[in-house]
């Protein structure tokens, strides 16, 4: 079974930076797609960033673009998501999903949750002004 687990969420100030880590396990192969979703109180869900385990190639929303940074570990079933200067409007629930995918089909599941197919628990995100 596919598990996927996230934690790196806190409260920062403004302007502040944090981590976040997924851990993925259950996979077969390298054809599969971590990305990172938020979703802040009343709003929907919405795809932030993801990377293709088996090239590295890599989605950014418009939103985070040039502020937040993905990339895969060492261990190469890991994902970080480093995320600089963070605003208020971050705050959100921040949750790592995956799916079974080429490289090239980074681009069109990454905006969507519906793209996704396998989920871990949020992890809280909260940015003070």
């Amino acid at each position: 079974d596919v598990q996927l687990q996230a934690s790196g969420g806190g409260l920062v100030q403004a302007g502040g930076s944090l981590r976040l880590s997924c851990a993925a396990s259950g996979f077969t192969s390298d054809d599969y797609v971590i990305g990172w979703f938020r979703q802040a109180p009343g709003k929907e869900r919405v795809g932030l960033s993801c990377i293709s385990m088996s090239d590295g190639s890599t989605y950014y929303a418009d939103s985070v673009k040039g502020r937040f940074t993905i990339s895969s570990g060492n261990a190469k079933n890991t994902v970080y998501l480093q995320m600089n200067s963070l605003k208020p409007e971050d705050r959100a629930l921040y949750y790592c999903a995956a799916v079974e995918a080429t490289a090239g089909e980074v681009h069109w599941r990454c905006p969507s949750p519906y793209g996704m197919g396998y989920w871990g628990k949020g992890t809280l995100v909260t940015v003070s002004s």
